[in-house]
């Protein structure tokens, strides 16, 4: 798994508001996900998609070398792929059909 702090801010806030996480609550979620993440360091900001929090998951990808994206979101399904990053939905990438 790849994130950036920009990935990782808009997950708390997401959580924070769409499912009332609390404070005490969040930081454990921030501290699991830095033991087992590994960070990228972003550069370079794009403008590809509509929707900016799509753009930082793409900025992320590429600057982290990732092999592929796994997502349901349907704006970035559509590019099946990015400078050499596929864009997979999960049942894609499983395998199945």
């Amino acid at each position: 798994m790849i994130l950036s702090r920009a990935i990782l801010d808009e997950l708390l806030r997401v959580l924070a508001r769409k499912f009332a996480r609390d404070a005490d609550e969040l930081a454990r979620i921030a501290v699991l996900l830095n033991e087992i993440a590994t960070f990228a360091s972003v550069g370079r900001r794009l403008n590809v998609l509509a929707d900016e929090p799509d753009n930082r998951i793409l900025e992320c990808a590429i600057a982290g070398r990732a092999d592929a994206i796994v997502t349901g979101d349907r704006a970035m399904l559509a590019l099946s792929a990015y400078r050499g990053v596929r864009v997979l939905a999960l049942a894609a990438y499983l395998g199945r059909p």
